[in-house]
């Protein structure tokens, strides 16, 4: 099965945080993230978990669905990736 090219993704940092972000390679990007060299915010959060993840065929649905998620509330976001 071909991977789509464009991944929004859930993390779970060590703090119990959740992070959502875009990438069109998601083993790299999570490995990255876990090495604390991902974005700022996950940096002294390691280590991280990938919790959930959405494939689409167009950075501009990824990018939209991204900006959806992170204005859930943390009980939606639970509930999304399915820690409740």
């Amino acid at each position: 099965m071909a991977e789509a090219d464009h991944v929004v993704y859930v993390l779970e940092c060590a703090d119990g945080s959740l992070y959502t972000g875009y990438t069109t390679d998601l083993e790299r990007r999570v490995a990255e993230h876990d090495a604390g060299e991902g974005a700022k915010y996950t940096r002294c959060r390691t280590p991280v978990e990938l919790r959930y993840h959405e494939e689409y065929d167009s950075k501009s649905a990824a990018m939209s669905r991204e900006y959806e998620i992170k204005q859930l509330t943390r009980r939606q976001k639970e509930e999304l990736v399915g820690l409740e």
